[in-house]
């Protein structure tokens, strides 16, 4: 019995370039693979079974592979709606003009045609039998695509070629089952060519197909493709070496994404230094190794730093201990190094080199770094005295806090700033509230990032990020895009962050208007908007409905704080079985109020309650504004929305029962006041009307 024809067969792409950027060799990987996948299942050569791609990450190649890709496209029906059955044929029935035009434009006989019977009437149609196009036609602008849509910044030219790539390229492998799809990309042709590792094995090794991709290259070519088990690799490996000395790694996952971009064939080798140098500052040390040489540091189980480290070779060496040796080389010369700058700063008080900071400039146009830090004193100061701290302490620190910019260490290591700051103050006898808030200034550094933990520290980092947002602003240096040279959105959620996390009562446009003043008018305004975007993104991350924020942000608070006890009030109330009712009387009681005009509603006269239904509401109402103002004073926002949710009710008895819109103005605008202060009672917490459904 005759095997029937494959249908569908793995198809593997391989990119071998020159070294790619380490840091963005995970996500070009990532995203490669995707458009690629995503390509290939929008062209319809892939099955709804199919399983997930096969994606490869090294620093010499981009490669995927998918499972049980068609060898062509499904065939397929195309149909083309004509005329309407009625308008087809005449009294006749013969084919009237209409019909006759369009089997001409179809390119066949009026009779040819079929007709459709819809609920809305019958309809001819044209129906065509499309063949499915080869996948070797269709694979080739796929991947052309799928490279153009990658996410690299800026891409590069190389030997006159027009090809434009995130690095040269030097072949190119694309198998579909064991036969080659041919086609020129970036100037190269595709084959089944691949290289080996560059040192290990230089020379071309050729693939049968594309099952054997990993193996093959990992037996023969010393590299390992897939990006996570070279990292897997690269962690136990560092593990087991620090572990056989009695300490574990410090494995930091960026640094670990790093060092697994820059290695094929990764060895693990453990090196040593002078135990003298531990009396240098852990920071310094642990910066020179994780962020100049590319190494992980070794601790104890408390977490101190042990003479000792791991580099990463991308070499299998005959002679381990020359590699071990020429890294502790290194090491020791940048240790020697960071020694002096620490002996030779520490002749330096902090306070000696404010005077300094007026010659280094913040903003052409804003001063220098010293004019920065009285701004931020006097705002630091204010702050302090809301959170129940000490202004002075608040000023002092604001001064204190730029100085180690001056510092031999931090010119040298720039990511210390505030790090040093902190062991200069501490050294030079400084408060330590002082100390710890000169390191807790930048913090949170990124998303995700430890917040302040001190007081003081909170105040300064919340002075700091808000006086640069109002400086900058205030220039109409806005972000646009991707662009953000000031940092000012990781700034504003820094703010955000560090005020509703730390339970800080604070409000931020006061704080706003305080330390912009002698800025352009609208400058306050700008900032606080661009603040409640930050907060709208920082809410949509934590999975929160958009339309919770709208109806809590109508209602403008102006401090954090009281803006997170609001939406956590809503998002609770939501899940009530009263919520559905009332967000539905709420949208309606706003439609009537705006209907009604803007008359004097501020009070209900009990005179004036002829209905049964008006009476009960209106007593109910005035009943909550009494129980419910120290829940409101209090910011007890979600006990408030449960006391709320029992006026269902009243409100459906009213709406079932009552006409608003009566004749009689009086009747009609005490109906109205009614309406607004119930509404009013909701608008303590939030808008509902704002929320869907």
């Amino acid at each position: 019995m005759r095997k029937s024809a494959p249908t569908a067969a793995d198809l593997l792409v391989e990119i071998g370039t020159e070294e790619l950027p380490p840091k963005a060799l995970r996500g070009l990987s990532e995203a490669f693979g995707k458009l690629f996948h995503d390509g290939l299942d929008q062209a319809g050569l892939l099955d709804d079974e199919t399983l997930s791609p096969d994606i490869f990450g090294a620093p010499r190649r981009l490669a995927v592979r998918v499972p049980q890709v068609r060898l062509s496209q499904p065939d397929q029906t195309r149909e083309r709606r004509g005329p309407a059955l009625q308008a087809a044929y005449d009294d006749k029935q013969q084919p009237t003009k209409a019909l006759i035009g369009f089997a001409r434009s179809c390119g066949v006989a009026p009779q040819s045609l079929e007709t459709l019977e819809t609920d809305r009437g019958a309809w001819i149609v044209f129906r065509a039998r499309e063949r499915g196009r080869p996948a070797s036609e269709l694979i080739p602008e796929i991947l052309t695509q799928a490279l153009k849509k990658l996410p690299v910044p800026r891409r590069m030219r190389w030997a006159g070629l027009d090809a434009e790539f995130v690095r040269p390229v030097h072949w190119v492998v694309l198998l579909h089952g064991d036969k080659v799809i041919k086609m020129e990309l970036l100037s190269v042709k595709a084959g089944r060519t691949t290289r080996g590792h560059r040192f290990h094995h230089p020379k071309p090794i050729t693939l049968k197909s594309p099952q054997e991709y990993e193996s093959v290259l990992s037996k023969q070519g010393a590299v390992i493709a897939d990006f996570a088990a070279r990292r897997a690799k690269i962690r136990q490996t560092a593990e087991r070496l620090a572990a056989d000395q009695g300490g574990e790694a410090a494995v930091d996952e960026a640094l670990l994404d790093e060092v697994t971009s820059l290695v094929e064939w990764p060895e693990a080798i453990l090196g040593g230094f002078d135990k003298a140098y531990l009396k240098l500052p852990s920071e310094v040390l642990a910066t020179s190794m994780q962020d100049n040489q590319k190494f992980f540091p070794v601790t104890n189980k408390r977490g101190k730093l042990l003479p000792c480290f791991i580099t990463v070779s991308n070499i299998k060496s005959k002679n381990k201990a020359k590699v071990r040796e020429g890294n502790e080389r290194v090491l020791h010369a940048r240790f020697a190094d960071a020694r002096f700058f620490w002996e030779t700063d520490l002749k330096t008080r902090l306070q000696d080199r404010i005077a300094e900071l007026k010659h280094i400039v913040f903003h052409e146009k804003l001063g220098s770094v010293y004019d920065k830090a009285v701004r931020v004193g006097r705002l630091a100061a204010r702050i302090a005295e809301e959170m129940g701290g000490e202004a002075d302490h608040a000023e002092r620190a604001a001064l204190l806090a730029k100085a180690d910019l001056l510092s031999g260490m931090v010119g040298e290591f720039p990511e210390l700033q505030g790090v040093m700051g902190r062991y200069y103050a501490s050294h030079d006898g400084e408060p330590q509230n002082i100390a710890a808030a000169i390191e807790e200034q930048y913090l949170p550094r990124f998303a995700g990032d430890r917040l302040p933990e001190t007081a003081l520290g909170q105040a300064l980092a919340i002075a700091d990020k808000l006086d640069t947002l109002s400086s900058i602003f205030g220039l109409g240096e806005f972000p646009t895009g991707d662009r953000d040279p000031y940092g000012l959105r990781r700034a504003a959620l820094g703010v955000l962050r560090i005020m509703i996390e730390h339970k800080l009562e604070l409000d931020v446009l006061g704080l706003l208007e305080y330390g912009a003043d002698g800025y352009a008018a609208g400058v306050v305004e700008d900032v606080y908007a661009f603040m409640m975007e930050r907060l709208r993104a920082y809410y949509a991350d934590a999975g929160l409905s958009g339309d919770v924020f709208e109806a809590v942000l109508a209602c403008r608070p102006t401090r954090p704080l009281d803006f997170d006890r609001r939406v956590r009030a809503v998002t609770a109330f939501i899940k009530l079985k009263e919520a559905e009712s009332l967000t539905a009387a709420n949208k309606r009681i706003r439609n009537i109020l705006r209907q009604g005009g803007s008359a004097d509603w501020d009070h209900v006269s009990e005179l004036l309650l002829e209905e049964e239904a008006e009476q009960h509401l209106a007593r109910r109402v005035a009943v909550l504004q009494n129980e419910l103002a120290p829940l409101f004073d209090a910011g007890d926002y979600t006990r408030a929305m449960k006391h709320l949710a029992g006026l269902r009710p009243q409100v459906d008895e009213f709406f079932d029962r009552v006409m608003v819109m009566v004749d009689e103005e009086a009747v009609r605008d005490n109906r109205l006041a009614l309406l607004n202060s119930l509404s009013s009672l909701f608008l303590r917490v939030a808008d509902l009307s704002k929320l869907q459904g």
